[in-house]
């Protein structure tokens, strides 16, 4: 597959999107300049062309050896760091380790063949880091790759990136433990705990980490690898400005196992990746309650473009976590079709916005267009603004915040079979506003083809 450098050099044009060299220090930045239905600014990614690079082998990585493999990756990490940045390589051959925790100016290459496979002890994922769990902060288990507040940081290459699950996949199931522990979490979160006090890596509580979080940094780029399983939300950029996310293959059937969760995090380009998940392609987030308004940061210009959707819940999910606001998000030329998959399929919904009375927050400003389906269970455009899944009965109504939503904008769609076109279910305090369907074809509608209860300013047109 060319990659960028290959498109550039050859001159061939890439429709809605150009990039130029910007120098900083060893690692340079490459503008990204996405054409939206809004206005999107340049995203600054890293490029560490230029970059020494620093292969594990050369301190001390052996196949199999998840000791000196972790060790050789830190050392090679710490090395690349005190160089001022650099890409550290992993080659060919299969090198089990515990987490990587990237730095500034470090790019994780994988080179074509190699596998990094990921510990399935989760006591390998202690000390507890600063996270998240569905929304709220907390002390937890590392995520298997794992960066906090930094600036320019890649995962790049052609290899695989593994998550073996033998006690993941036991976590999967929600004993009363694991929910008495999120019901605690929540009311720490509730009555304004520190998050340095929010230790969930103690008893049964059995909070999985993401696979990939990049938490609180700044000019970030996946690009080329393929990712397999996950112990929890795949690619989670949380409260990260410049993301860049292109040419990535997920396959990920576990609970929870979305694809790519930007939360909090503003100017975000998904494109030409392959998801094939057992939960959601990709779901916008940007908190949950309390955690959500506390931290007052807006999902903000989200693209998501030529992306192909093997298996998954939603394509584009907006919610359920949304209390800090969600708003410019645009998926255009993505394709679902589950064919392909082996797993069962599960596709719903091709947008999904889902919110509930105690999420506030707000969504606005959502275009969808150029998208294809075969068979999906619900419709093109569903919003559902009372889902509280397990938190229904967990936990009462503490603070009732109704979530604004308007301005949906859909067309041309193509489905060969839906439930629905279009099923919307507002609130009467807050009637879902400015909802557009333009040239959406479903072949095969099996029920009520639009509806809406609590909507105020739809309109449909062939």
């Amino acid at each position: 597959m060319l990659g960028r450098r290959d498109l550039l050099a050859g001159g061939v044009a890439l429709p809605l999107l150009a990039a130029s060299p910007v120098r900083a220090g060893i690692v340079r930045h490459w503008s990204v300049r996405v054409t939206a239905p809004f206005d999107m600014p340049a995203i600054e990614i890293p490029d560490f062309g230029a970059a020494r690079g620093f292969p594990i082998t050369e301190y001390g990585a052996k196949p199999d050896d998840q000791r000196a493999n972790q060790r050789a990756i830190g050392d090679a990490i710490a090395a690349a760091s005190a160089a001022g940045g650099g890409r550290v390589v992993v080659p060919t051959g299969i090198w089990a380790t515990g987490p990587i925790h990237l730095r500034s100016n470090i790019e994780l290459h994988l080179e074509k063949g190699a596998t990094l496979a990921f510990s399935p002890h989760p006591a390998d994922y202690l000390p507890a880091v600063p996270t998240s769990w569905e929304g709220v902060e907390c002390l937890n288990y590392s995520p298997l790759v794992y960066a906090y507040d930094c600036d320019n940081v890649a995962i790049t290459g052609e290899g695989v990136l593994l998550a073996r699950l033998d006690i993941w996949a036991v976590w999967y199931a929600r004993p009363k433990p694991h929910m008495d522990a999120l019901v605690e979490l929540y009311q720490m979160a509730r009555k304004g705990v520190p998050v340095s006090q929010r230790d969930m890596t103690t008893g049964e509580a059995n909070l999985r980490p993401h696979f990939i979080q990049f938490n609180r940094c700044r000019h970030v780029l996946i690009e080329g690898v393929q990712i397999r399983n996950s112990p929890f939300w795949t690619i989670h950029p949380y409260l990260c400005r410049d993301v860049v996310i292109r040419g990535v293959r997920i396959e990920a059937h576990g609970h929870n196992n979305d694809g790519v969760d930007p939360e909090m995090s503003q100017n975000v380009l998904i494109e030409g990746c392959v998801f094939d998940q057992g939960d959601d392609a990709v779901s916008v987030k940007s908190g949950r309650d309390h955690d959500g308004w506390r931290l007052k940061t807006p999902a903000r210009n989200v693209v998501m473009r030529n992306c192909r959707v093997k298996n998954g819940h939603q394509l584009m999910a907006i919610g359920s976590e949304l209390s800090g606001g969600i708003e410019n998000v645009f998926v255009d030329d993505c394709h679902f079709d589950a064919t392909e998959s082996g797993a069962k399929s599960s596709i719903q919904n091709i947008l999904f916005v889902k919110t509930n009375e105690r999420r506030g927050g707000y969504v606005r400003n959502v275009h969808l267009s150029n998208v294809s389906a075969t068979a999906v269970a619900g419709g093109v455009l569903s919003v559902d603004t009372d889902v509280l899944y397990q938190w229904r009965t967990l936990t009462p109504t503490y603070d009732r915040r109704l979530t604004p939503i308007a301005g949906l904008h859909v067309s041309d769609v193509r489905v060969a079979e839906a439930r629905f076109i279009a099923e919307i279910k507002g609130q009467a305090g807050r009637p879902v506003r400015d909802v557009s369907l333009k040239r959406v074809k479903v072949a095969k509608v099996t029920g009520t083809p639009v509806s809406g209860e609590h909507v105020v300013g739809m309109r449909v047109e062939d």
